[in-house]
């Protein structure tokens, strides 16, 4: 009696020749790795807006990327979102020692940085998830056209996808830049522990976001 191996080893044995491939040939890999790299990054061009939008988890990146695009004649205001307390934070404030509000942070940066025209946007629900549901209610609020968001480069792709969703049926065309500051290459991304994680951590979550709403792809 012969025995034939079910459809799905056949494909795994396949995947396993091409990665040994891959793995033979140093500039293959190191191209596939790119690839996967930059699989995370946004890159769409920018013009004249109303607001610059920075994204809370670009931190000092997002902050030098706003004042940037700023210079370069982009926008004048620039907005940031507010940072709730959760978790510990409330158990700091209870204590009456100092909560380390990332929003705070963030405009203390652009003021160094030169820029004073900065606004708040409220937000009750922390990630990136918070940030784009608030946004479009917010843009309709203040009749904006077009919006520079901000966000740290190995989530740009994500944050498109979900603005994408959300912006739906609103007015206001949103453009994405990803942070040049950001400490995530997706040139080098393998070359350090911190790459690795955050290359692994994102894609999955990009790969979750296609599955869940695989009408935004």
């Amino acid at each position: 009696m012969s025995f034939w191996p079910p459809r799905w080893a056949a494909t795994l044995v396949a995947f396993a020749a091409a990665a040994a491939a891959v793995a033979a040939v140093p500039s293959a890999r190191e191209q596939l790795l790119r690839a996967a790299g930059w699989a995370l990054v946004v890159n769409e061009p920018v013009e004249p807006a109303d607001i610059i939008v920075i994204s809370l988890d670009s931190a000092g990146a997002g902050a030098l990327e706003a004042a940037d695009l700023v210079q370069s004649g982009i926008a004048t205001r620039v907005a940031v979102f507010t940072d709730p307390p959760s978790g510990e934070d409330h158990e700091f404030i209870r204590r009456g020692l100092p909560y380390d509000d990332a929003s705070a942070r963030q405009i203390r940066q652009l003021n160094w940085l030169g820029l004073t025209d900065i606004v708040q946007i409220p937000r009750t629900e922390s990630g990136t998830e918070g940030e784009t549901q608030v946004l479009a209610p917010w843009c309709d609020q203040h009749q904006f056209q077009a919006v520079v968001f901000v966000a740290a480069r190995d989530h740009s792709r994500r944050v498109r996808r979900m603005l994408d969703r959300v912006m739906k049926g609103h007015p206001t065309r949103v453009m994405v830049r990803p942070a040049r500051y950001s400490t995530f290459d997706p040139d080098r991304w393998w070359e350090t522990r911190d790459g690795v994680r955050k290359e692994i951590v994102e894609f999955q979550k990009l790969v979750l976001e296609a599955v869940v709403h695989p009408m935004s792809f």
